[in-house]
């Protein structure tokens, strides 16, 4: 079922430029009669030339809107110098009102074209029929959809000018919520490394849920590859590291570590490098970024640590490659725990809390109830400390100096974190990152 109507006048070919209302009015006739829904929400795209006042575009439409009572309050005129702004306004309509089925009527010569753009905006949350433009009286045109074909069809040389357009109209955005804020740990010596752990400001996205430095893109969510890229060149403006020579866990919530500079396994929680200037970054949304380094023989890991991962030993893992890998001393590695969720928030079922139970009794609370409290970050220490690591080379939520502390609860501070746990599936996620400084 269709929730929603874009209408694409934004480049009509020359033999129609001249009748734009009188397309748009046919089209809007045929939606009225043949819509699935009753007034589904439409929205036109409509070039707005250089120089020209948007009300002075939009007056020039009005003839052909007046007759469609129905749609009056779901119709929207989008007016923008380009595709790329234009498509992006539509698609924060689209997400203010969660709609994800969307029809488009376009001249079929835009189509291959369109399809590139929605590529490069839009994830696998969206369904999207097309529909070309043309008179159709009875209706039938709107009924039968043309499904969406794999592929691209564009030449390269047009694919790439799509791509430089999105990318400069991203780049022009203002940051939502503030200034970009980087959390970084008096424990790592910055003058031998460069690392952080970002917080929710500074970014372009803008969904409730994933405002506004959301860094992790995935078929389930709504932020596009394009917008995650746009909020990593911004940090890395903001943290001094290139976005080219960057490199994140492919997330298994289990314990394998990538070496860098060996051939990257599918999947893997924990990196490893002593290569200088790349950045090497673990996310977290509840669970734990944990970053390594090691100041005596310059090398530096990350690795994402949830509660199955921690479990598993993933940050164990990650220091015994260092060891095996660089001739790093245990005692010389330092750990910092990022933000993460914290035992005040955190509850798993009694039968996964049990394994948390015999690494130490500390690390669950109410253990005889359905769902105890679960606090990874100490388990996580314990984990590191048995395996070799000084307790003063780690820091975590032990801190008691609150302006030294990184390691906060991302379920109690909305305004700061992104969390799983409390926002549900169509959540953000911050990072962790670190690299060797030249």
């Amino acid at each position: 079922m269709v929730e929603a109507v874009l209408v694409d006048l934004f480049s009509l070919p020359a033999n129609l430029q001249n009748n734009t209302q009188g397309l748009l009015r046919n089209t809007l006739e045929t939606i009225e009669k043949c819509s699935s829904i009753p007034a589904p929400f439409v929205y036109v795209m409509y070039c707005q030339r250089q120089g020209s006042e948007r009300s002075g575009e939009q007056e020039s439409l009005l003839p052909a809107l007046r007759d469609f009572q129905r749609l009056k309050k779901r119709l929207e005129v989008v007016h923008s110098l380009t595709t790329a702004a234009a498509l992006y306004t539509v698609k924060q309509r689209l997400d203010e009102k969660d709609l994800s089925i969307i029809k488009v009527i376009l001249p079929t010569l835009r189509k291959d074209l369109m399809k590139v753009y929605i590529d490069h905006l839009f994830t696998a949350v969206y369904q999207f029929e097309f529909e070309d433009l043309q008179v159709a009286s009875d209706g039938e045109n709107l009924q039968t959809a043309e499904p969406r074909s794999e592929g691209q069809t564009l030449p390269t040389q047009d694919v790439v000018l799509i791509q430089s357009e999105i990318q400069m109209y991203l780049e022009s955005l203002p940051s939502l919520r503030g200034e970009l804020t980087i959390l970084r740990s008096s424990l790592i010596p910055d003058d031998t490394f460069l690392h952080g752990f970002t917080t929710r400001t500074g970014g372009i996205s803008y969904i409730p849920t994933l405002s506004s430095c959301n860094l992790f893109s995935s078929s389930k969510r709504r932020d596009p590859q394009v917008v995650v890229k746009e909020n990593l060149r911004r940090l890395a403006n903001a943290a001094g590291f290139n976005p080219e020579n960057f490199h994140r866990v492919k997330i298994d919530h289990a314990n394998a570590v990538h070496i860098m500079g060996k051939t990257e396994p599918d999947s893997y929680d924990g990196i490893v490098t002593n290569q200088k200037g790349v950045t090497i970054a673990a996310p977290g949304a509840d669970c734990i970024p944990v970053l390594f380094a090691d100041p005596v023989r310059k090398a530096c890991g990350a690795a994402h640590s949830g509660w199955k991962g921690t479990l598993l030993g993933v940050s164990m893992a990650t220091v015994n490659a260092m060891v095996s890998e660089y001739g790093c001393n245990v005692k010389d590695i330092l750990v910092v725990l990022g933000p993460s969720v914290g035992p005040c928030c955190y509850k798993l079922p009694h039968e996964s809390a049990k394994e948390f139970h015999r690494i130490d009794p500390k690390c669950v609370r109410l253990f005889d109830s359905a769902s105890p409290y679960i606090d990874i970050r100490r388990a996580t220490r314990i984990l590191l400390e048995s395996g070799g690591i000084l307790p003063g080379n780690i820091q975590d939520d032990s801190v008691t100096d609150q302006n030294q502390n990184v390691t906060f609860c991302t379920a109690c501070h909305p305004d700061k974190f992104y969390s799983h746990f409390r926002d549900g599936s169509n959540f953000g996620t911050q990072i962790g990152f670190i690299s060797i400084k030249d």
